[in-house]
């Protein structure tokens, strides 16, 4: 059984000092918090036994060393890809109209912002999204409709037309 009164002493009592060795096993101080914090919810998962431990707080650090080395293995595994595949393409920086249109949506509600992004961007039909989403098709062209609408109040005039232009519902 959990006692957190003695699992909350334990790591008032610890925690300082597990943080500093986590950071000098990890090199990096937000990497050794992800690892410390990793080692006390194993403890606390665990503190039926844990409280019964000759040593938790070696215990731990045995965790946080073990979490480190993990880490570090998950980490030349990907630097070992990253050589094999070479660098990934760079990504050009959004457009103009991208900008805006993500703004636009951002100000839709959720439902019309799923609709529109289904059907124009999953090129899904009013009747795949009525099936996907649960709801009749004519709530789905309401969707459509009302969304095409806000977005042609939000957008430059162009960026409207073009957009009313591509429509196939």
């Amino acid at each position: 059984m959990r006692d957190a009164g003695s699992f909350d002493d334990f790591y008032r009592s610890t925690s300082r000092r597990m943080l500093r060795y986590g950071y000098a096993v990890a090199g990096d101080y937000v990497e050794a918090q992800d690892l410390v914090q990793e080692a006390y919810a194993r403890a606390w998962r665990q503190w039926g036994q844990m409280s019964a431990h000759p040593a938790p707080e070696a215990w731990l650090r045995l965790v946080v060393a073990r979490l480190a080395t993990d880490r570090w293995r998950r980490l030349n595994g990907w630097r070992s890809a990253l050589i094999r595949s070479g660098p990934p393409e760079v990504v050009p920086p959004p457009s103009e109209d991208g900008v805006l249109l993500l703004g636009a949506l951002r100000q839709l509600p959720a439902a019309q912002r799923q609709a529109l992004a289904l059907h124009y961007l999953v090129d899904m039909s009013v009747e795949e999204i009525a099936r996907e989403t649960q709801v009749p098709v004519g709530t789905v062209k309401s969707w459509l409709s009302r969304g095409r609408a806000r977005l042609a109040a939000l957008l430059p005039d162009g960026a409207a037309e073009e957009l009313e232009a591509n429509d196939v519902a």
